[in-house]
Parts: C-alpha cells; sequence; structure tokens
C-alpha cells in the first residue's frame, strides 16, 4: 500500500539545539535506511518550515503507523496519512502492477 503523509515538527522554541542536531542526523540516517528498504518512496520538503509532504509504502496502515512511530523525531511529529489507490488515468507508464482481473487495467 502507498501512504501520503504530511509530517509537521512541533520542537519546542526553548528546546536544546544540540539535542535538535542529533536528532536531524539520526532521522537523515534512518530516513536513507527506509527509503533503501522502499518504504520511503519520495520526498519534499515545505521551504520555510518543518514540514514535509512524502511517499511512504507498507504492507498495512499498522506497519505504516510502526515505522512513523519509530522515527527520532515521533514524540515531536504532528501527522496527517492519505491512504492512496491506483487511479485508472495515472499517466506513469512504469506501473508494474499487473493487469486487473476484469480488464480495466493494472490492479489497485
Amino acid at each position: 500500500m502507498e501512504f501520503l503523509v504530511n509530517i509537521k515538527i512541533e520542537w519546542p522554541a526553548d528546546g536544546d539545539p544540540e539535542r535538535w542536531a542529533r536528532i536531524v542526523a539520526e532521522e537523515r540516517a534512518m530516513a536513507a535506511r527506509l527509503a533503501e528498504a522502499g518504504h520511503l518512496v519520495r520526498i519534499w520538503r515545505v521551504p520555510g518550515r518543518r514540514e514535509n509532504w512524502g511517499v511512504w509504502r507498507a504492507s498495512s496502515a499498522s506497519e505504516l503507523h510502526e515505522i512513523l512511530s519509530g522515527l527520532p523525531v515521533w514524540p515531536w511529529m504532528d501527522l496527517t496519512v492519505h491512504p492512496l489507490a491506483w487511479h485508472p488515468a495515472d499517466p506513469d507508464p512504469h506501473d508494474p502492477r499487473p493487469e486487473s482481473p476484469i480488464g480495466l487495467g493494472p490492479a489497485g
């Protein structure tokens, strides 16, 4: 399954900057591992904010929760998760999904 995830970081204004630097380094290292494992597909920064949008893959919403709650910045995250489904007008010709059993294109 794919999910569109919006993550807003609510780090306290009086938070320790050294701790923040460590958390950011840990977060980037974990993001690289999650990307390598196929869970983090794409990610975009929202300019001027501690916020991002990403496409994530997991076998279920429960697995996605386990992944996201394991992130170092989890205690300061405000999340919005949108499950995604395949659309028959998707222009991606590289979509790897097999044909639908009812002949309407790739299965969703």
